[in-house]
C-alpha cells in the first residue's frame, strides 16, 4: 500500500503538468515493480546493462540455471564460488562476469552493507554501490527506483530519459543534465514516476521510427 500511495501522490502532481497529462491518459498508472532482494536486483541490473530486454532475460535465465533451477535466488556466496568461465557460459561478457563476482564478494565480506542501505540517503547509496566494479550511476539509479522505491530519482545519464525529455518538451536536441533538471523543477520530488512516462515516450518514438522504416 505504501508504494501505491506514493505513486498516486506523484500522479496527482504530474497530471497538473500539461506535458505529462497526455502520457498519463495514454499509459495509465505506472507498472513499477519493486524488487525486495537487493542482491538479486543488482545482479539483474548488471546483466541488463546495454542489452535489449529479451537478450538480457535469456542470459538471466541461463545464469539462474547454473544453480540448479532452485526456487530461491542464489546467495552472494554461491555466486562468488562459481568460476568466471562458468558464469560466462551463460552468455555473460568477461566484464559482466567479473562484475557479478565482485558484487557477490562485496556482499559476502560486508563491503556492501545491504542491511543498512534503507537508512542511507540517495547520494550515500550511489557512492556505496559504485564501489562494485561495473556498477555506475545508472545502475545505482535503477536500484533506487526499483528496489528502494525512492520517489525522486531522475536518471539524467539514461539515453531513454534524455530522448523522453526531447519528445515531451519538443526540444530540438537531446538535453544535458542542467537542462533536464531545470525542466523537472515543477515535479522534481516525483521524478521516479515521471521517468517511467519519459521512458514510455521514448519507446513510442522508437517504435514509430521502426514502423516508418518498414514502409
Amino acid at each position: 500500500m505504501k508504494k501505491i500511495h506514493k505513486t498516486n501522490k506523484s500522479l496527482k502532481i504530474l497530471k497538473q503538468d500539461r506535458y505529462f497529462a497526455r502520457l498519463i491518459i495514454k499509459h495509465g498508472v505506472p507498472d513499477m515493480a519493486v524488487r525486495k532482494n537487493p542482491f538479486q536486483a543488482l545482479v539483474r541490473s548488471i546483466i541488463h546493462q546495454q542489452l535489449s530486454g529479451k537478450a538480457a532475460e535469456t542470459i538471466y535465465t541461463r545464469f539462474l540455471s547454473l544453480f540448479g533451477n532452485k526456487k530461491k535466488f542464489p546467495t552472494p556466496k554461491e555466486v562468488s564460488a562459481l568460476p568466471v568461465e562458468l558464469l560466462r557460459s551463460s552468455g555473460l561478457s568477461a566484464q559482466k562476469a567479473g562484475s557479478l563476482r565482485d558484487l557477490a564478494e562485496k556482499f559476502s565480506d560486508g563491503t556492501i552493507r545491504h542491511c543498512a542501505i534503507k537508512k542511507m540517503k540517495n547520494e550515500e547509496i550511489i557512492r556505496h554501490l559504485t564501489r562494485v566494479k561495473g556498477i555506475g550511476e545508472w545502475t545505482a539509479h535503477m536500484f533506487l527506483i526499483s528496489t528502494m522505491n525512492r520517489p525522486d530519482i531522475l536518471p539524467t545519464g539514461d539515453l531513454g530519459i534524455r530522448k523522453g525529455f526531447q519528445i515531451v518538451y519538443g526540444l530540438k536536441a537531446l538535453p544535458d543534465k542542467k537542462r533536464m533538471e531545470k525542466l523537472a523543477v515543477p515535479w522534481r520530488a516525483h521524478a521516479s514516476v515521471a521517468s517511467w512516462y519519459l521512458w514510455r515516450a521514448a519507446d513510442e518514438d522508437r517504435e514509430a521510427d521502426a514502423h516508418a522504416r518498414k514502409k
